[in-house]
């Protein structure tokens, strides 16, 4: 299979399955398209009909765009990976926090855009987006009371905790004030190989993009 993705330094929805499949032992050739290049939005359209990334394109050339798209397609492929909780109900609930990652939180990422190399502590901090970051922080303590972590949905590292490990990325650069419960589920997920080795990659990157960037001038 193939992954396309963007710039590991800004694509958060590219580092979601990215680190779930690497996590898992998904085996898949990586596809880097850097954005805000003149000939980027056609060289993804190669590969994905939304023009946007990520996209998995499967050993029989179809291809999968949107990450919960890609998530479920790989849930189905690998059953013994525990990519989404076995038990009903805990499901519902993953599939429920997923969802609203999905969807939500619009004010945080345009306040605090994924930069893995910055450095901002209090920069983006509008009533907005530290209202988004208490409902992740709320999310994140309610999962791990619930289902005793390390990860929110027990010892795993599943779906779930992807969708949220580029918050994990924003809240390393701009520091907002999180309860000792969801700091601690943050330290855990950056000390991942898979999450590491997505940081590293990302902080030997070149390419800058100025409005994602400017934000801490």
């Amino acid at each position: 299979m193939k992954l396309i993705i963007a710039d590991k330094n800004y694509s958060s929805w590219s580092m979601r399955p990215w680190v779930l499949m690497r996590h898992a032992g998904i085996a898949f050739e990586e596809v880097l398209i850097e954005l805000d290049r003149a000939d980027s939005a056609a060289r993804i359209r190669e590969y994905s009909p939304s023009g946007k990334v990520p996209c998995l394109v499967t050993d029989d050339g179809q291809s999968i765009w949107e990450s919960l798209a890609i998530f479920e397609t790989l849930a189905e492929r690998y059953p013994d990976r525990s990519l989404w909780p076995e038990d009903a109900a805990m499901r519902a609930h993953a599939r429920s926090i997923a969802s609203e990652m999905h969807g939500g939180f619009g004010e945080l990422r345009s306040a605090m855009p994924m930069n893995i190399r910055a450095k901002g502590p209090g920069i983006g901090g509008t009533p907005a987006a530290l209202a988004d970051v208490a409902r992740i922080d709320a999310i994140w303590s309610e999962c791990l009371a619930r289902h005793g972590g390390p990860f929110l949905f027990g010892a795993a590292f599943g779906i779930a905790d992807a969708m949220y490990a580029p918050v994990v990325m924003r809240f390393n650069s701009y520091a907002p004030k999180l309860s000792a419960a969801a700091s601690a589920y943050a330290g855990r997920v950056t000390a991942l190989p898979a999450v590491n080795e997505w940081i590293e990659a990302a902080l030997s990157e070149t390419h800058r993009i100025d409005k994602y960037d400017s934000i801490l001038a």
